[in-house]
């Protein structure tokens, strides 16, 4: 009987352990996608800035990221660039379609959706355009083809303003 418990002891301190560690990563991985957007934000302050929510599940995320390529590339001699910001628990199902759909953007992991509630964002994909002042000019929810169009005016407005 004494040596079970012991063995329950050596369990039970073994899950702590683990379950310690494992929030220490989760707390990790928050600070770490806090940090690094405002990392993001800092290195491309003065420039248009398109910030993107997505998830891998996000049937339009798969439509926006080939044109969010393409933007970031046209656009970036001119000071645009574009963040996308994954709301995945799992980075590896965001890995996996980074694989099938690559950014040639920077990407930043939010696995706890803290940045996503902080600018309250309602459903994926979410875009947040950001003038040369840092202050936040549009915000859209969902991708549209039908709108390319109006999202590039609203890009080229922005390009077009030295200082807003």
């Amino acid at each position: 009987m004494q040596h079970s418990l012991k063995k329950l002891y050596i369990v039970f301190f073994v899950l702590t352990i683990s379950l310690i560690n494992i929030t220490k990563g989760y707390a990790q991985d928050i600070l770490n996608s806090q940090a690094a957007l405002e990392q993001a934000l800092s290195e491309h302050k003065g420039k248009v800035v398109y910030i993107d929510f997505w998830a891998s599940w996000c049937g339009p995320c798969r439509k926006s990221f080939p044109w969010m390529n393409t933007v970031h590339e046209k656009y970036k001699q001119q000071g645009f660039s574009v963040i996308s910001i994954n709301l995945d628990a799992d980075k590896s199902l965001a890995e996996k379609f980074l694989v099938e759909t690559p950014a040639n953007f920077s990407v930043i992991y939010d696995p706890k959706g803290k940045i996503a509630k902080h600018f309250k964002i309602q459903g994926m994909p979410s875009s947040m355009l950001i003038g040369r002042d840092g202050k936040i000019k549009s915000r859209h929810t969902g991708f549209f083809t039908n709108k390319i169009s109006t999202y590039q005016e609203e890009i080229e407005q922005l390009l077009a303003t030295h200082n807003e």
